[in-house]
């Protein structure tokens, strides 16, 4: 289990790719393409993850494929592409692929299952073999929906592909229809010098996030090394909360209702924490629980009431009664905690049981309480049977309050612990042995440390097949989302009705959304709410099912089946399987459970290797296991298109390109954001005008550029005295010292790569790199006019940057009276909107118009060139 935050954890991918034989050098084996792209709709997060792999050898190399996934996510593609022929994943039911690998075994074959699991992110590996000077596209998609933990969704990104990369890229779009609220960026891809590399634009409902780091830059950052880049991008966000019944959407037959309120008193809480002090808590174990502790019981409210139990083959009370969290009582508390030393068995039964006496025995309307359970072994003192356990406990509790489970470490019996806080309306929650273990156990802490609704129940008229709507507690910082089928197709309203019990009285919550309005709020992802809702049902049942025996459990079972192949979601129950080239070996992996294979891993692939699939006369297939991943893939060209060559043409002459006449002048406008700033600001340029677009004098770098009436005609970049690129509308033209190397706009994607500079060429844009500048420059069309446009992606952050895109991290602050200061000057802004043109799909935002000469602080003249 991961940290306590939260929410897209995009959560996380990690893709490597490398020659089996390793003494082959790291380029004959060359990954010259890495994307990941994650698009947010309402919370449900798609992921897709491509990398292009060249074999630069003149003999076959076998080529891996290693990814690592959030632990929540499920996968719903997978593809590889190999020479223009694609192989795409089916999910099947996990058996079928476990008696491919068992067949394996049988003759004797390699066959291996392993997936290394950590705290938010799974393992996956494949492999294949790609012919000499030839290429494979692996692609991956997977889904998930993002939780709000601590007031905020996290989706995770780890990348690690093995070898720097020219073209590597992450492109994250956010999108919530009550408007995002809050957005940062963390982890350690945002660090020094590779915070330079990261973008972000935000602008009402949306909310863009980009990270372009050059190759210079993935070796020589924090997290980097001549294997590149090997860390996080984390992105945080929050939405605005304006109607306490919460969000309620629809689309395709489906709704999902998303439930946060906000401004409701907290409930005062009765908490009792049971703590193992057995011996195998001794050590760091022991030492970082006090700490936790500690700062836990100090951050108690004053009308909290508390007790402490510890437990090894003896039950300790600190006090036999609950105490209410005053001064005096926490100092006593603490000094008892910091008196709990490792001895003994663990008798988690009576433990458990006594804690369930202590809320008993203190009922107190108008509060929440709760029951936190923390060990690191299995019962081996009284009742040791963990079904008996589990039984005793939930029949103490009755469903009165709930139980939540920290299991400390591996050593842990984790399956017993989280089917008992299930079925108590709590959670298992693992807590990784580390150097932030007691960070770990009190960001758990915070979570619940604030009850806001206890007994909530959610109602939906004319639905079925609706997820959970029963939750004991809801509390701050958390959101309860519920999906489900629209049956009754007369209604005229849909209607949510949400019944719970704050602090001093019942309260009803009511929302509704007009059927004939649903056509219009379809989101951009095809079938968003009709998959979210698989994927949150398929969530729930897999947890329901742990916690139910016989007929109950089997009917479960078959219906996240019949749900995982219908959506093609790789679950525990389902796996996929890839056909291969001719010749090549099946492999099946299979997910292993939370904890398992964490420490002993065998030496080699995690798979099993199979003769062809039955059936299949001369193919194989590969099973990618329950819940080891796979994903998806586009083919990409590289070098596939040959430019035309000139020798020798000299520099002057490849800058002397003719513009075509200018129109008549009329204003273009800009547009710049910034991470701290909820909202853009724009401005408007008067065209025909040649501009300083940037200049670092320490890199010998400049890019300018001459406006049309839309956006510019003619864009010039210069690196040193040798490098230069000129860019129409109709063509490219590079000169690398010697040569002039022309490209045309829409020919097939192609690199063009020296040592401190690349030229990658896709579909309607170019991406440079020059040294430590890295540009994307598009070509735009609007009312029949083509027309240029720069996003600068990665710039040096120093004093000297100069030009019109070197103003890129503007502060401002709103005043009233639609006006905001900049740099201590008031300017009168007006609410206007511009289409942000350094993004391909050019989005129309909204945006604070305001006279340029507020924000470049200086003089058209100023940033005005004689030639490009």
């Amino acid at each position: 289990m991961g940290r306590a935050t939260v929410g897209v954890i995009l959560f996380g991918v990690l893709l490597s790719f490398f020659a089996a034989v390793t003494a082959v050098k790291e380029r004959d084996v060359d990954i010259y393409s890495f994307h990941i792209n994650s698009t947010v709709t309402s919370r449900y997060a798609v992921t897709v993850i491509t990398s292009r792999v060249a074999n630069r050898l003149n003999e076959s190399k076998e080529v891996h494929f290693q990814v690592k996934i959030p632990k929540n996510a499920f996968i719903s593609k997978f593809r590889m592409t190999i020479e223009g022929k694609t192989y795409d994943g089916v999910v099947k039911e996990k058996e079928e692929a476990q008696q491919q690998y068992s067949q394996a075994v049988s003759r004797g074959e390699s066959a291996g299952m392993v997936s290394s699991v950590g705290r938010t992110l799974e393992e996956f590996k494949t492999s294949v073999t790609v012919a000499a000077f030839s290429k494979v596209t692996f692609e991956l998609t997977y889904e998930e929906l993002l939780q709000r933990r601590l007031g905020k969704y996290q989706l995770l990104i780890n990348a690690q592909p093995m070898q720097p990369v020219a073209d590597f890229k992450i492109d994250v779009y956010v999108r919530e229809s009550p408007g995002i609220s809050l957005l940062e960026v963390k982890g350690g891809l945002n660090t020094n010098e590779l915070a330079n590399a990261v973008t972000t634009t935000r602008s009402g409902t949306e909310a863009w996030v980009n990270f372009y780091p050059t190759r210079e830059q993935q070796t020589k950052c924090d997290v980097c090394g001549e294997n590149g880049l090997n860390g996080d991008l984390i992105i945080m966000y929050d939405v605005d909360r304006r109607n306490p019944s919460g969000e309620l959407q629809a689309s395709d037959g489906y709704f999902v209702h998303y439930f946060a309120p906000t401004d409701i008193p907290r409930i005062p809480k009765n908490v009792v924490f049971v703590i193992d002090r057995s011996g195998s808590m001794s050590g760091r174990k022991i030492q970082q629980t006090r700490e936790a502790l500690l700062k836990i019981l100090g951050d108690l409210a004053e009308d909290d009431y508390f007790g402490l139990i510890t437990f090894d083959d003896r039950i300790e009370v600190w006090n036999p009664e609950l105490l209410q969290a005053t001064e005096r009582n926490l100092k006593t508390a603490k000094d008892f905690v910091r008196q709990i030393k490792d001895n003994g068995y663990t008798n988690i039964n009576a433990a458990v049981l006594k804690g369930v006496e202590m809320i008993n025995k203190h009922p107190r309307e108008g509060s929440a309480s709760i029951l936190i359970l923390l060990t690191d072994g299995a019962p081996n003192r009284g009742e040791s049977d963990p079904t008996r356990i589990q039984a005793n406990v939930k029949e103490a509790i009755g469903g009165k309050f709930p139980l939540y489970c920290l299991g400390f470490g591996f050593d842990v019996n984790f399956d017993f612990l989280n089917k008992m806080a299930l079925e108590n309306h709590g959670r298992g929650r693992r807590i990784y042995e580390d150097s932030d273990a007691d960070l770990q156990l009190q960001g758990f802490y915070e979570e619940v440390a604030v009850p806001l609704l206890t007994g909530v129940q959610l109602n939906y008229t004319g639905s079925s097949n609706v997820t959970q709507t029963r939750f004991s507690h809801y509390y701050n910082g958390s959101e309860i989302v519920v999906a489900g089928q629209i049956t009754d197709n007369s209604l005229e309203t849909f209607q949510a009705e949400v019944i719970a019990v704050s602090k001093n009285s019942r309260v009803t919550y009511q929302d509704s959304v007009f059927m004939k309005d649903i056509a219009g709020v379809l989101p951009q992802h095809e079938h968003f709410t009709q998959r979210l809702w698989a994927y949150l049902t398929v969530k729930q049942l897999l947890e329901k099912e742990m916690t139910l025996n016989g007929e109950e459990k089997e009917a479960a079972r078959k219906e996240i089946l019949d749900l995982s192949l219908k959506y093609e979601f790789v679950t525990p129950l389902t796996s996929m399987v890839v056909t291969k080239p001719e010749g090549e070996e099946t492999q099946v992996a299979h997910k292993p459970k939370e904890g398992e294979n964490r420490k002993r891993m065998p030496q080699r692939p995690a798979w099993g290797r199979l003769a062809s699939h039955p059936g299949q006369k001369g193919r194989t297939a590969l099973g990618i296991g329950s819940y080891s991943y796979g994903g998806l893939s586009h083919s990409y060209s590289d070098f596939s298109h040959r430019p035309y060559t000139r020798k020798k043409t000299s520099r002057k002459t490849s800058q002397s390109q003719t513009p075509p006449t200018p129109p008549p002048v009329i204003g273009v406008r800009f547009l710049i954001s910034s991470l701290d700033q909820p909202k853009p600001v724009c401005y408007d340029l008067p065209a025909a005008s040649k501009l300083r677009l940037l200049t670092d004098p320490s890199s010998d770098f400049s890019m300018n550029g001459e406006l049309s009436t839309k956006g510019f005609n003619q864009i010039a970049l210069h690196y040193k005295t040798d490098y230069s690129l000129m860019l129409n509308t109709s063509h490219i033209l590079y000169h690398d010292g010697l040569n002039d190397v022309m490209f045309l706009w829409g020919q097939e994607p192609s690199k063009h790569e020296t040592d401190s500079v690349s030229l990658i060429l896709r579909i309607e844009e170019v991406d440079v790199t020059m040294g430590t500048v890295r540009v994307v420059l598009f070509r735009h069309k609007k009312d029949g006019e083509m027309f240029l446009w720069p996003a600068v992606q990665q710039q040096p952050n120093h004093v000297g940057i100069q030009g019109i895109f070197g103003k890129n991290n503007l502060e401002y602050e709103e005043l009233p009276g639609s006006v905001i200061k900049i740099k201590d000057q008031d300017v009168k802004a007006t609410w206007s909107t511009a289409a942000d043109y350094r993004r391909s799909s050019a989005p129309v935002l909204g945006c604070w118009l305001v006279p340029y000469k507020s924000v470049l602080q200086g003089e058209l003249s100023d940033f005005t060139v004689s030639q490009l």
